[in-house]
Formats: structure tokens, C-alpha cells, sequence
């Protein structure tokens, strides 16, 4: 495995009574798409924090990359590794001019000068932002902020890439764009894990990892998670359009062979029974 984290607790108060995180259990293969969904609060981004040392482990196990994160002393390895893109695009700019602003983590990790335009070209290409080189970040979109921090930590060939809440202050054309990408880096090989309370979102990852009041309530495909009402119930968390219309149509007496996750499985459920009555 590719993260391995067992019994992992946290809390803000250390050795006070109040867990963001219980007991948490996980497990990621290198190359998968993961989603870990839960509603505000649920301890997705505490999580997540520590995947890339953010948040110091205080009780349990967890190891990156083969990384064991009680070893202090190989953290910057693993920040490299491990990329992390946040909610707010502009609290990752630290430069007026993008490809600048790329370059700047390289230089942090002492990549030689005449590496880093090639790099800075090859990160903006990749999430499809080539040509805004000399732009300022704050003349762009939210999906284009989002996508240029992107570009900053593909620059540096991190082998898993999270996105936490990253499409959250985001239009649907924004968010719709940062999805693309994600899939996009997972279809060339990365790692992906995506932060999100947003169940759309969640439907075509590998794996979903709920969580609700910073425990794991269930891990599994998204099929068996997002279609169980009762786990999305306990999760507070509201299932797709398409699974809510299939319970409501059976409640109808229309039995659908499958419960469709996207609209496009619906359609083609809905027209599989046309065509036989």
C-alpha cells in the first residue's frame, strides 16, 4: 500500500476529551482515485493534514510512501511526495506573475535554473493552462487559480496529489474544470485523493472513504457506498440525483434492473425499460 494508517486519533485540544479524529483506519494503493466524502466537520481535511505532515501525528500509525511520519527528519521528502492543492487558490500565490509564482516552489528545492522554465512550461501544459505565463493570478478565474496551483505542485513530480474542498469555492464551470484535471492526472498515473462533500464528485473515484464525526463509517466502491440510504444517512449526506429517483420510482412500483449513480446510467436504465414493456 501505498498509505497505510492504522488507529490514527487526533485532537485540536491535545490530551483534552474532544477527537477530530477516532480510531481512523486507512488504506490507499498506489494509482487509485480516492474519495473521502463526509459532510462540515466530519474530519476530512484533519485527515488529510497528516498525509503530508501538516498535522503532527499524536496517537496511532501512518506511514507514505513508505515513510513512517514519527520520523521527522525525512518531512521535506515527504512534502514533495505528497502535493497538496487547498480550498482557496490565493492562499498559495506567492508571486504576481504565474510562471513565477510555479517557479518558486522548484527554487525552494534547489531544482537547477535551467530546469525550471521546462518545468514551469510542462505544469501549466498539463492542467491545460499554457499561454498564461505572464498573467497575474488575480486576473484569472476561480477554476483557472485553481488549476495554476495545480501547476505549482505538479512542478515539483509529486507522486499523490490531494485535493482538499479544492473545487468548494468554485462555480459549476470551475468545478467542472478541476475535475477534469483530477482525472485527467489519474488516467496518467497519479494518486488521487480528493477531499469533498460534494457527492457528485465521489461517483467515479476507485474508492470512497466516509467519514462522519471524524470516524470512518464505511470504505468501499462508490456503487456500494452512495447507494446504501441508511450510510448516507448516517453521514448526513444527501445521495445523487439518480439514486434518489431510483428509490423513488421503486417506491412507484417502476423496479429499475440497477440503481444508476449518474444521470447518463439513469437515462439508459429508464430507456432498458421501454424497450421491454
Amino acid at each position: 500500500m501505498l498509505i497505510e494508517g492504522k488507529k490514527i486519533c487526533f485532537a485540536y485540544d491535545f490530551g483534552g476529551s474532544s477527537f477530530a479524529l477516532q480510531d481512523v483506519d486507512i488504506d490507499i494503493a498506489q494509482g487509485e482515485f480516492v474519495a473521502i466524502l463526509g459532510c462540515n466537520g466530519s474530519g476530512k481535511s484533519t485527515l488529510v493534514k497528516h498525509l503530508n505532515a501538516l498535522l503532527q501525528l499524536q496517537q496511532g500509525e501512518l506511514r507514505v510512501a513508505q515513510i513512517d511520519l514519527r520520523n521527522e527528519q525525512e518531512i521535506w521528502l515527504l512534502r514533495r511526495l505528497c502535493g497538496m492543492v487547498f480550498q482557496n487558490p490565493d492562499n498559495q500565490f506567492v508571486s504576481p506573475v504565474v510562471e513565477e509564482d510555479i517557479a518558486f516552489g522548484l527554487e525552494n528545492y534547489e531544482v537547477p535554473r535551467e530546469e525550471i522554465p521546462a518545468r514551469v512550461q510542462a505544469a501549466l501544459a498539463l492542467v491545460e493552462m499554457d499561454g498564461y505565463e505572464k498573467r497575474a493570478p488575480n486576473t484569472l478565474s476561480g477554476g483557472q487559480k485553481q488549476r495554476v496551483a495545480l501547476a505549482g505542485v505538479m512542478a515539483l513530480e509529486p507522486e499523490i496529489i490531494i485535493f482538499d474542498e479544492a473545487t468548494a469555492m468554485l462555480d459549476p464551470d470551475g468545478r467542472q474544470e478541476v475535475v477534469a484535471i483530477m482525472h485527467k492526472l489519474h488516467r496518467a498515473g497519479k494518486t488521487i485523493i480528493a477531499i469533498t462533500h460534494y457527492v457528485e464528485e465521489a461517483v467515479a473515484a476507485d474508492k470512497i472513504i466516509l467519514m462522519h464525526q471524524g470516524q470512518v463509517l464505511a470504505c468501499g466502491r462508490p456503487q456500494a457506498i452512495l447507494t446504501n440510504l441508511d450510510l448516507m444517512h448516517a453521514a448526513e449526506l444527501v445521495p445523487p440525483l439518480p439514486v434518489r429517483l431510483y428509490y423513488d420510482l421503486r417506491r412507484a412500483g417502476v423496479d429499475l434492473k440497477k440503481c444508476p449513480l449518474t444521470e447518463e446510467e439513469l437515462v439508459e436504465a429508464i430507456c432498458q425499460l421501454r424497450s421491454k414493456t
